[in-house]
């Protein structure tokens, strides 16, 4: 009967934007989800809901994921947590009279209705940054990432250069200049949807920026971000994802051959897309709150679509300290115990 907690979530499912918009006003579309802080309607963006997919199980629309706390739900917990409320009855005759409501269409992908002028944030003004940045090689890029330990530069086709791009600090501020890295974010296919700024410190580095710019946020993202990562390496049945380009890039120095993500954040960590030949996922954990949070909702979704999901623990705070701090040969030693024996002689041969 319609009256059945599963029927509920399954009817709120079908009209899941409607219901976001709705009960979680303070978030925003993003791609096939919704992003919201949580599901109290906090503004935030840690919290996603999945607007499209089946009827029913993990990978239903409705179903949600708070990626800073671990909580995830359906769209009946969206209700009692945004209502304050605390019987099944009233969270019931809530969803009832929702869905006796009439709703908008939802609204078009920005795919679709983009304009041609391009917003500031949008994936078409990151496509046309990445376009005109410079490659990275003999650049303040590569002379950044060297001073963070990293030597392994091969296939990093997705990191640029761009000399003077804009860095505005807030609404009501001048705009300034500053020499940055650009990172493409990519989906599956390679299409790129979003990119990473990192801007540097054109005076070079030091121990207290790292050899970032002096600035309040020296790094920022923009375009369509949920799902994707920024790649090195085509992902095929092994893979390693984490956060940081830099996270990244240090543990790859000892597994120059393994296809790595790097996601950006610990929220989007926890929402890439796996690729269909998948069957083995390392996840580079940053030892903080965050990174716990998403290394455990990836692993109930690599577990979900039949991924074995591996954790890899830094020592330190994340792999560029291990790397920088305690050299390559221990970040070497403590990967190599880490990882499957069959991914040491396949992976790690070129940097035993």
């Amino acid at each position: 009967m319609p009256d059945k907690a599963s029927d509920l979530a399954q009817r709120l499912g079908r009209q899941a934007e409607a219901v976001c918009r709705h009960y979680l006003s303070n978030g925003r579309r993003e791609g096939r989800y919704w992003l919201v802080g949580d599901a109290r309607n906090t503004p935030g963006r840690s919290m996603f809901v999945r607007l499209k997919g089946a009827e029913s199980g993990k990978g239903a629309a409705g179903k949600w994921t708070d990626a800073a706390t671990g909580e995830h739900g359906d769209l009946l917990d969206v209700i009692r947590e945004s209502c304050g409320l605390v019987d099944f009855k009233d969270v019931a005759d809530e969803a009832r009279s929702f869905l006796s409501l009439p709703h908008p269409e939802p609204e078009p992908d920005r795919a679709r209705s983009r304009k041609p002028s391009a917003p500031a944030r949008s994936p078409e003004a990151a496509r046309r940054l990445f376009a005109i940045s410079q490659p990275m090689e003999r650049s303040l890029v590569e002379s950044y990432l060297r001073h963070r330990g990293i030597t392994a530069l091969h296939g990093t086709g997705s990191l640029r250069f761009h000399p003077r791009c804009y860095y505005r600090p807030d609404d009501h501020s001048a705009t300034e200049t500053w020499p940055a890295m650009i990172a493409a974010v990519t989906d599956l296919s390679g299409h790129l949807t979003g990119a990473h700024r990192t801007w540097l410190d054109p005076g070079g580095f030091s121990e207290a920026t790292l050899g970032k710019a002096p600035i309040d946020t020296p790094r920022r993202a923009m375009g369509d971000l949920l799902g994707h990562a920024v790649r090195f390496g085509v992902g095929s049945e092994v893979m390693a994802a984490g956060e940081g380009i830099e996270t990244m890039l240090s543990l790859r120095c000892v597994l120059p051959t393994m296809p790595m993500v790097a996601a950006l954040s610990a929220a989007h960590l926890s929402a890439i897309l796996f690729p269909d030949t998948l069957r083995r996922l390392y996840i580079a954990r940053d030892d903080d709150p965050a990174g716990d949070g998403a290394m455990a909702t990836l692993i109930d979704r690599a577990q979900e679509a039949g991924i074995e999901a591996i954790v890899i623990s830094p020592r330190l705070g994340d792999f560029n300290e291990d790397l920088r701090l305690l050299g390559i040969d221990a970040l070497r030693a403590a990967s190599r115990v880490q990882i499957a024996a069959q991914d040491v002689a396949r992976f790690m041969a070129l940097a035993a």
